[in-house]
């Protein structure tokens, strides 16, 4: 059984559910840890979620590992390691894996190598849970809860996209701005089961950036995504006009030397709720970009 717990260090007890509200913990999670066999206790002993915490007390959640199943693979192929601990698990992708099993692949995924990392380091828990995914030819920090509670506990940063993802990408063009907000909804393209548009009836979506370099044909910008839409970057910056270098899907130039959209997620924050501080994890530019860039340095 994995437990977590946390001690009331405030002046005035607190029903049980509203305490462990305050620690990130959802309806959601509570619905979880009644149907998966866990449960709450308080000093040891088992409680309701009406009850009370007083100053000084300590409410424990228990919950049992989530066992493996035949339906997710596992890899033995290589998985660059970011940051672990007990909770979370933060990798580089490379380009060209897939963020997740799917008809494409179901074998070499990035949860799949995940799975068999955990297995081969003696985890319990070998449900990997993908907090934040990325395209199949996007490289950069992935995020992972490697158990359901770490993952509930992230829900209310999600849905306020409170994580925040930073992006280097490289557009065609020269962007005349050195930093701008794109906005405009982004849905699927009619008939389409891949592409994205922005289009009137699409979900908001916001792309904030700032110029990075300019080259010859082509500009470096660092990326902020204010919502997590799918190819929301490729997407915004086709519709201004200055497709991603290598997108061949959202007409960016494929003469550039490098054959995939040239897009790098260099650096994931979030809120650890188990450590209560910010954890800000980052990864380098891969080859193919550098190249890119004609060794054009910069900071990750």
């Amino acid at each position: 059984m994995a437990s977590f717990s946390w001690v009331n260090d405030g002046d005035a007890p607190l029903k049980i559910k509203a305490f462990l509200a305050q620690k990130g913990v959802s309806h959601r999670m509570f619905s979880i840890i009644k149907r998966g066999g866990g449960a709450v206790e308080l000093n040891g002993q088992q409680v309701r979620t009406v009850d009370e915490v007083k100053p000084g007390e300590r409410v424990e959640i228990t919950l049992p590992p989530e066992e493996s199943n035949e339906v997710v693979a596992m890899s033995d192929l290589p998985l660059d390691v970011l940051y672990e601990d007990e909770n979370w698990l933060l990798v580089n992708k490379p380009a060209g894996v897939t963020s997740v099993p799917g008809k494409a692949d179901r074998e070499t995924t990035m949860v799949n190598r995940v799975k068999g990392y955990l297995a081969a380091n003696g985890s319990t828990d070998l449900v990997p849970h993908v907090v934040t995914r990325l395209d199949r030819f996007t490289s950069g920090v992935a995020l992972l809860a490697k158990h359901r509670f770490a993952h509930g506990l992230l829900d209310k940063q999600l849905q306020t996209h409170a994580v925040d993802k930073r992006y280097y990408a490289v557009v065609s063009g020269n962007l005349p701005d050195d930093h701008g907000i794109i906005e405009g909804p982004i849905g699927r393209v009619d008939g389409d089961f891949i592409r994205r548009e922005v289009r009137e009836d699409g979900r908001p979506s916001t792309t904030e950036y700032w110029v990075e370099h300019r080259f010859d044909n082509m500009t470096l910008v660092r990326v902020r995504l204010h919502t997590g839409r799918t190819h929301q970057i490729r997407v915004h910056f086709s519709h201004i006009g200055h497709p991603l270098v290598g997108d061949e899907i959202y007409g960016g130039p494929m003469d550039q030397g490098i054959s995939r959209q040239a897009l790098h997620a260099y650096a994931l924050t979030f809120y650890d709720p188990f450590a209560q501080q910010d954890r800000k994890t980052t990864a380098p530019l891969p080859e193919d970009m550098v190249k890119l860039l004609d060794g054009y340095q910069i900071k990750v």
